[in-house]
């Protein structure tokens, strides 16, 4: 099976808000060893991300079909809707091999919070907010994965990644492996063997997680109002100061 990269670089300091300045860690209630609704979602779409470097669009539609399921909606997407954001946010065109450079996560972010990505029905879906995790920050990422539901990973992803998926193996490190290009994954849980549970080319694809402290070059958590219980965000993060900063930009 052919797969695609599409994140482009990190770029330092492209993220102005750091999930770190908003998480009370004490106020927090300690992390379950399994978390996760991944399940909900019987099958996840490959959405041309095996002919395209869309791999950020299909992992910001992926998200959205876990985050929608939690609240009993069934959203689709497919290829040609997840295209289409690709497009609108990159200049990508699918008649133009040179088009398809990929994707920055900070731009797509912000196209996700002010224009949303639009799902096979034509309904549009925004974030509400969009915060960094320090790559290196586990804790930090298992938070933000517990308390929003998902994560999404920017990896310099090595070749031996490519072959693990291809046998269907777990990503874990090779070393000497060279690094084949840039790749996002959404991080929707973690498992009972204490592996990260992604998203990638259309199959829940497992990482340890020196894997990702390895690769991980940045990482972001998705803030939905929507999916705070009573409209209300969790003890120990706080919503209120970060709209107040997000206004501030």
């Amino acid at each position: 099976m052919p797969y695609k990269l599409g994140k482009r670089p990190a770029r330092p300091d492209a993220f102005k808000l750091k999930l770190g300045n908003y998480l009370r860690i004490a106020a927090l209630p300690p992390l379950p060893q399994v978390f996760g609704h991944q399940g909900l979602v019987a099958s996840w779409p490959m959405l041309a991300n095996d002919r395209y470097g869309d791999c950020v669009w299909a992992g910001a539609a992926h998200e959205t079909m876990l985050l929608e399921k939690e609240g009993g909606n069934n959203v689709i997407f497919d290829d040609d809707n997840v295209l289409s954001d690709y497009a609108a946010a990159t200049g990508f065109r699918p008649a133009d091999p040179a088009s398809d450079n990929g994707t920055d996560m900070q731009a797509a972010a912000a196209y996700r919070q002010k224009t949303g990505i639009v799902d096979a029905a034509g309904q549009r879906h925004k974030i509400a907010a969009y915060v960094m995790i320090d790559p290196g920050n586990v804790e930090h990422l298992y938070y933000a994965s517990y308390l929003f539901g998902v994560v999404g990973i920017g990896l310099t992803l090595p070749t031996s990644a490519l072959d693990q998926a291809a046998r269907g193996e777990i990503w874990d490190i090779v070393d000497g492996s060279a690094i084949d290009g840039g790749h996002y994954v959404p991080l929707v849980g973690r498992g009972a063997d204490g592996h990260l549970a992604t998203v990638s080319w259309g199959v829940l694809q497992p990482m340890t997680e020196r894997f990702f402290v390895k690769y991980c070059d940045e990482a972001v958590a998705y803030v939905s109002i929507e999916c705070f219980i009573n409209q209300k965000s969790p003890d120990g993060f706080d919503y209120d100061a970060l709209v107040g900063d997000l206004a501030a930009l």
